[in-house]
């Protein structure tokens, strides 16, 4: 298999999309499915979790999804995945029971930690070096401007009916054929499972693992509380909360398609910083604005840095993961991406009921910035140790 061919790209970035558009293709949605579910006891924080629900099980699937590929091969559940992707997906067209539609977005999540630990770690087995970079910042990019795509269609969707947009989620439908006929299973050393057990990572992957977790955490609070954000403001069109939801999409592509050229001038630790400095001034934009367009400034900014800091974290766990355990770290990588996605909203929520939205996301602003200079100072730190930066 000529892994170099426009036919395997395509499939790999195919099957990347519908990571993106998972979680945030319903979030104009949002505002008008709250109303819906008005008299259900808890009605509007079940449909704000209705956002986020995906990320518990993709995070609980995903481990167990590594250590499935990394003992029987990378490909064998992708079909499965693919076809109860649609099922789980679509669940909000179809049902009228918040608990139900709940159940469907938690099918939703078990298939993409599947699917996206499959396409990350085939990405890591297929390219390696400048390749493997410069196909981590395409990949990046191309769910950005899939998730542009799909969040835009939402938002207009959404003037029809709140439930139309689920109906985009069938779009795995049309992928299942192309995956099974470009994708091959990768040459794989004979199984040893005693071997492979003993072989570790080392202790820095964690660090990686748990910063992605925080890196979500603080970003998942965009598609989440913006689009109530903007209707506070007094901007009500639906299709113009899903373009500025889009726009951080559109950004994150644009710095992300640079990642490799990025990456050949700062240490990881580096980008880093310069992301979560990217996304203070985000926040703190959002927070001093009242207009829709300085909130787009924010969504400007917010995308140029986890545009950068995704597909950094991407190489960095491939770099530090042994090939005999990579589909179990990237799983775990896939894991915390997920859970801190899950857990935004029930962290940070909350405190809501002490602070303004303004005030929340000031306060935010001012814990990016002092992440920034973490990764500033540990660079520096370990510019003079000689450790691994």
């Amino acid at each position: 298999m000529n892994t170099d061919s426009w036919q395997v790209k395509t499939a790999l970035l195919l099957v990347s999309s519908l990571t993106i558009m998972s979680m945030i293709t319903i979030s104009a949605s949002l505002p008008d499915m709250t109303q819906a579910f008005a008299d259900t006891p808890n009605g509007p924080a079940l449909v704000k979790l209705t956002l986020a629900f995906p990320g518990l099980f993709i995070a609980l699937s995903a481990v167990a999804a590594g250590l499935v590929i990394d003992r029987f091969g990378r490909l064998k559940l992708l079909g499965v995945a693919l076809l109860l992707y649609a099922v789980g997906g679509s669940s909000g067209y179809w049902l009228d029971n918040i608990y139900l539609i709940l159940a469907g977005r938690a099918l939703l999540g078990v298939c993409v930690g599947i699917s996206m630990t499959i396409v990350t770690t085939l990405v890591a087995d297929y390219y390696e070096g400048k390749s493997r970079q410069q196909f981590a910042g395409l990949q990046i990019a191309v769910m950005s401007l899939g998730g542009i795509i799909f969040i835009t269609l939402g938002g207009i969707l959404a003037d029809i009916n709140w439930r139309v947009p689920f109906l985009l989620y069938l779009f795995s439908l049309l992928i299942l054929p192309v995956s099974y006929r470009f994708l091959r299973e990768p040459g794989r050393t004979p199984d040893r499972k005693d071997s492979r057990s003993a072989v570790k990572s080392p202790p820095l992957i964690w660090l990686v693992f748990f910063n992605v977790m925080l890196m979500w955490i603080l970003f998942f609070i965009i598609p989440v509380q913006i689009p109530f954000y903007l209707k506070s403001i007094g901007v009500e069109k639906n299709s113009l909360i899903g373009i500025a939801v889009a726009a951080t999409t559109f950004f994150s592509a644009i710095s992300s398609i640079s990642y490799s050229r990025i990456k050949d001038r700062f240490s990881f630790r580096q980008i880093f910083a310069l992301g979560y400095l990217l996304m203070a001034l985000a926040f703190l934009a959002i927070a001093m604005g009242n207009s829709y367009g300085t909130v787009m400034l924010g969504m400007l900014l917010a995308g140029l840095g986890m545009g950068v800091m995704i597909p950094n974290a991407n190489i960095w766990v491939m770099q530090l993961a042994p090939p005999e355990v990579r589909g179990r770290e990237i799983g775990r990588l896939t894991t915390f991406w997920f859970m801190g996605q899950f857990l935004s909203p029930l962290l940070l929520l909350p405190f809501l009921q002490v602070f303004s939205q303004a005030g929340l996301f000031y306060v935010l602003a001012a814990i990016l910035l002092a992440l920034s200079l973490f990764f500033l100072a540990t660079y520096y730190l370990g510019a003079n140790a000689k450790v691994p930066r």
